[in-house]
C-alpha cells in the first residue's frame, strides 16, 4: 500500500462526520424540544445517538472511498453518487424532525432515506463489497430509526 493510501480514508470520513456535524448543530435548539415530546418505550438513552452516528458516519466513509478505488465503472459512479444524494437526504432529516418538528413529512422523508441506502447498498455491491458491508449497519440503524421516527409521529399528533 502506497504511504499516502490513508489520506482518501480521512478526507472522505471527515467530511461525512462534518455533515452530521453541521445537521446537529443546526438542531441544538430542537433538540431540547426532544426532551419534552413522548417517545417510543424502545427509545435510546440521548447518548446513544452521537455516538453511533459518528460510528455510522464513519464507516459511510470508508465504504465511499473503497467505491471510489474500485475500477472505473457504471456501479462505482452510481454508487458515489448514491452515497453523495442520500448523505444530503440524511443531513435534512435531521432538520425537517428536530428543527421543525415535522414528524410525519420526516419519516416520509426516513423511507426516501432508507430507499436510498439500499440503492446505494446494491451498487456499492457491485463495485465493491466490503464497501456495501460496511452499510449495512446504516440500513439497520435507520429502520431502527424509522420505528422511532413513526412512534413519535404517532404519540404527538
Amino acid at each position: 500500500m502506497k504511504s499516502n493510501a490513508w489520506k482518501p480514508y480521512v478526507i472522505f470520513t471527515a467530511l461525512t462526520e462534518a455533515v452530521g456535524l453541521l445537521a446537529g448543530f443546526l438542531t441544538q435548539d430542537g433538540l431540547e424540544n426532544y426532551g419534552s415530546i413522548l417517545k417510543s418505550a424502545l427509545t435510546p438513552p440521548a447518548f446513544v445517538f452521537p455516538l453511533v452516528w459518528t460510528i455510522l458516519f464513519a464507516l459511510m466513509g470508508i465504504g465511499a472511498v473503497r467505491v471510489w478505488r474500485a475500477p472505473p465503472s457504471r456501479a462505482r459512479t452510481g454508487g458515489i453518487r448514491l452515497f453523495v444524494l442520500q448523505l444530503a437526504v440524511n443531513f435534512f432529516w435531521s432538520l425537517i424532525f428536530f428543527r421543525w418538528q415535522a414528524f410525519g413529512g420526516s419519516f416520509l422523508w426516513l423511507v426516501l432515506l432508507w430507499v436510498l441506502i439500499w440503492g446505494m447498498i446494491l451498487s456499492f455491491a457491485k463495485a465493491d463489497l466490503k464497501a456495501a458491508l460496511l452499510q449495512i449497519p446504516y440500513l439497520l440503524w435507520v429502520t431502527f430509526a424509522g420505528y422511532l421516527n413513526y412512534a413519535v409521529w404517532i404519540l404527538n399528533p
